[in-house]
């Protein structure tokens, strides 16, 4: 078997770290030792931060209908309580946009709930 010379697996893959690494500042875009580190702990903060989007999300969502929850004289978590004994499904997500956008609708949202919490 003949002997390789150019290195071309290596090469490529040298070339595909720095150019991941591209926009980086100092040696950390050009050196491919560092750039390496610099490239692997990048993807895992996006791996991790794609998942962690999600909790922020909902804790974005949380926040938006405990605001408008105050405003009509309820805690967020008496609302929720009472949304499940009224048998009303709509997630957070959904919620949180009625009370920024439909605020008449989450108010008849609100009232179901309370009507149920206090029979």
């Amino acid at each position: 078997m003949s002997r390789a010379v150019d290195g071309l697996k290596r090469k490529n893959h040298r070339k595909k770290i720095l150019k991941q690494a591209k926009g980086y500042w100092g040696r950390r875009h050009s050196n491919y030792k560092t750039a390496k580190d610099a490239v692997t702990k990048g993807l895992f903060y996006a791996y991790r931060d794609r998942k962690d989007r999600k909790g922020d999300f909902r804790r974005l969502w949380i926040i938006r209908i405990s605001a408008a929850c105050r405003a009509e004289g309820i805690s967020y978590s008496r609302l929720i309580a009472g949304m499940v004994k009224a048998g009303i499904t709509i997630n957070r997500k959904a919620l949180a946009s009625l009370a920024v956008e439909d605020i008449p609708a989450f108010k008849a949202v609100v009232s179901q709930a309370k009507a149920v919490l206090s029979v």
